[in-house]
């Protein structure tokens, strides 16, 4: 068993090392080995979103990618326990999708610029304000809202979700840019709030340009959750599991991926061959999950996310209504 444990080990590596210095490995390889271990004991699942770092992503993540396959994948597993590798109101959507089983999150302070700037009482004042129009609410929304909204979307299927209630207009939540993606590709009015996320605010359109100029061949590639001049300038616009697959099919020579930082390691690993330039921007709670907390919430099972029943009731339908969606 313990010479499975070392070649398992070893692959991991083998894997990631191009990413992970042998320094930082070899500090990360017990945790790594413990929290396996630890899963097949306690019939755990680990879901990690594609901003954790290399070593929790491929090392004990079982399903890594975006909030949408997170949400769609948590409602089908077997096991007791979900750990749920991301941010906050991704462990809550796990939960909705999951009632009966223990999710559990490595840290409660994980949370997101964008959940914070809307609650259920901003919903229902929209509500109001504009009487019988249709709440679209990005996943990235607490579960409070979730239960004021008909149905969530992700970035990977927000145009399709708003065109699938066949209205003139709905009101969108709460990403003032990503509203503005979805307003350019269809013809139904979007009402829009003004969140926006920490990390993708902080590109321009000029950051891009200045990089394409000094990189005459790179592909740019953005998140819509970017400003429009980002957006503009780049070849292309997607959510996270969107920008993985163009670097996959496309193997472009060299490419810049306008979203958080990490997620560049992460695809790197599955595409050596692929050049990538990395401006740095980093998400600080999505980096708040580290090894160390995960093995700590398994072993105690502890941060276990707790949503009330009214809530939760009404949460679930949107979100269960995104996933029968789909991409």
């Amino acid at each position: 068993m313990e010479n499975l444990q070392k070649n398992s080990l070893n692959d991991i590596y083998k894997k990631i090392s191009s990413v992970i210095p042998e320094i930082e490995w070899k500090v990360h390889a017990p945790l790594i080995e413990k929290i396996n271990k630890l899963k097949k004991e306690k019939n755990a699942v680990i879901l990690a979103h594609n901003y954790q770092t290399p070593e929790i992503y491929h090392g004990v993540s079982d399903i890594s990618a975006d909030s949408l396959a997170l949400a769609i994948e948590a409602s089908k597993t077997q096991a007791d326990i979900i750990v749920l590798c991301g941010v906050h109101f991704m462990a809550e959507t796990a939960k909705l999708m999951n009632p009966k089983k223990k999710v559990l999150i490595p840290d409660m302070q994980a949370g997101c610029s964008l959940a914070s700037s809307i609650t259920g009482e901003d919903v229902r004042m929209l509500k109001e304000k504009y009487p019988g129009v249709p709440v679209v609410s990005y996943v990235n929304t607490s579960a409070e809202v979730k239960a004021e909204t008909d149905v969530c979307c992700t970035s990977a299927n927000a145009v399709k979700v708003v065109e699938s209630l066949g209205v003139e207009k709905v009101i969108f939540l709460p990403d003032h840019y990503l509203a503005n993606y979805v307003q350019k590709n269809t013809k139904v009015k979007i009402i829009s709030w003004q969140g926006t996320c920490i990390v993708h605010e902080k590109f321009t359109g000029k950051e891009v340009e200045d990089i394409r100029k000094e990189n005459p061949d790179i592909k740019i590639i953005a998140h819509p959750e970017c400003p429009p001049d980002v957006i503009s300038a780049s070849d292309f616009a997607g959510s996270t599991s969107s920008m993985v697959k163009y670097v996959k099919e496309k193997q472009p020579k060299k490419v810049l991926l306008v979203t958080e930082c990490t997620m560049s390691d992460n695809v790197q690993v599955e595409n050596p061959n692929v050049q990538f330039i990395k401006p740095c921007n980093l998400c600080p709670y999505m980096k708040k999950i580290t090894l160390k907390k995960i093995y700590d919430c398994l072993v105690n099972e502890t941060n276990e996310i707790k949503i009330s029943h009214n809530i939760a009731a009404m949460a679930r339908k949107s979100v269960e209504r995104m996933t029968q969606i789909g991409r």
